[in-house]
């Protein structure tokens, strides 16, 4: 397993069963937050829940299917960003992620999410890396807009939440659009 320094003060950590307590706490500490954009976050009432999503992270990383990471910031944890199941016959991936309440707006995913690009296209020598995000969490997009993906539509009432259905902007970054980002 690795851990990359994103600066002097973050880094992300693959996530290990050790850290089911500070993210199960850093899910009821965001959970009013979270739950306007991500349709898990009412289901995780116990710490269970938590342990459970760490070994199916696990479990995924041990099959080559992808890894899951927590963004740490000054030794605290922040937030999660992963691989959904890595798609290797079309060579592709999407990327997900999530910040707890306080830390964002600081840079951290967009850092972070420049890191797994970076190791999807050129490490692992993918074709094609994808984000999808709500069409109104503007903060969300703005992520792959800041690297450069590319807007390739948007997938009506893709998401059930809580408040109802939301569309999903799809955005899309190939290996060689990439190599002239870089």
């Amino acid at each position: 397993m690795f851990t990359y320094s994103l600066d002097e003060y973050t880094e992300l950590r693959p996530l290990s069963i050790e850290h089911t307590k500070p993210l199960f706490e850093l899910t009821d500490r965001s959970r009013d937050q979270l739950r306007h954009w991500l349709p898990w976050v009412d289901h995780v009432t116990e710490i269970e829940h938590t342990s459970n999503f760490i070994n199916n992270a696990l479990k995924q990383a041990a099959e080559n299917g992808g890894f899951t990471a927590g963004v740490w910031l000054k030794g605290e944890l922040a937030g999660i960003i992963g691989f959904h199941e890595i798609n290797w016959t079309n060579r592709s991936v999407s990327i997900g992620y999530w910040l707890g309440k306080g830390f964002e707006g600081q840079g951290l995913m967009t850092s972070a999410c420049r890191v797994l690009v970076d190791y999807a296209l050129v490490t692992l020598d993918l074709n094609r890396v994808e984000i999808r995000s709500a069409t109104n969490n503007k903060r969300s997009r703005a992520i792959p807009e800041r690297l450069g993906f590319v807007l390739e539509g948007v997938i009506r009432q893709a998401e059930k939440l809580p408040k109802g259905y939301v569309n999903h902007a799809v955005y899309g970054m190939l290996q060689h659009e990439w190599e002239l980002l870089r």
